[in-house]
């Protein structure tokens, strides 16, 4: 079972949706105990940097969502539960984020229009396990104006819009995707479908 954590934030239905056409069973939570139960988790969400990680701090997810993130189990994190992984945000100020990858989240710089809203080609090199099967320039649906910056070299799928920028990272057993993959039609649902091997392959 995948635990698809609701911090308030996001159409956490059509992930739970999503995953249920590939085959495996998910559940959209509130409770840390199913968070620390579940075969592996997903982060999905939209929204401002900042309210979600008080969300999950005054719901008392962010142990369990820690604990997640420990590396034994698959985790998925979408568009903003993929930029809560990284250290800090520019957005309405400096604030902090998870820290599980070293880097920072800014703000596109101007002469794109922001958000970054619709369809954008990711080029990769067949090295992360979600996008098996997947082309090189496959296309994606985004919808963001902020994009995560590592701090050091991660292993990555890259999309330009004004600046190249990381649109999914693989490490170790973590996941995650700037784009919405429920959202992205055959290869979003291609990808969930690589996420939802990697979660049996683990069982």
């Amino acid at each position: 079972m995948i635990a698809v954590v609701d911090y308030g934030r996001g159409n956490l239905g059509s992930v739970e949706k999503a995953f249920g056409r590939v085959g495996i069973p998910a559940v959209v939570t509130q409770d840390a105990r199913a968070v620390d139960e579940a075969d592996a988790v997903v982060l999905p969400g939209d929204g401002a940097f900042h309210d979600a990680m008080a969300n999950l701090e005054r719901l008392g997810l962010l142990p369990a969502l820690r604990r997640a993130l420990d590396g034994t189990r698959p985790f998925l994190g979408i568009c903003l539960g993929y930029q809560l992984l990284f250290s800090s945000s520019e957005e309405f100020g400096e604030g902090r984020g998870l820290d599980v990858i070293p880097g920072v989240v800014r703000r596109f710089p101007p002469g794109r229009k922001i958000p970054h809203m619709g369809w954008n080609s990711v080029e990769h090199a067949a090295d992360l396990r979600l996008f098996g099967g997947i082309p090189a320039g496959a296309y994606f649906y985004f919808v963001h104006s902020y994009y995560p910056e590592p701090a050091r070299p991660v292993r990555a799928a890259w999309c330009e819009y004004g600046v190249r920028f990381a649109a999914a990272v693989e490490h170790g057993r973590i996941h995650a995707t700037q784009f919405h993959p429920e959202k992205s039609q055959r290869w979003g649902l291609r990808l969930l479908e690589n996420f939802a091997a990697i979660v049996k392959d683990v069982r």
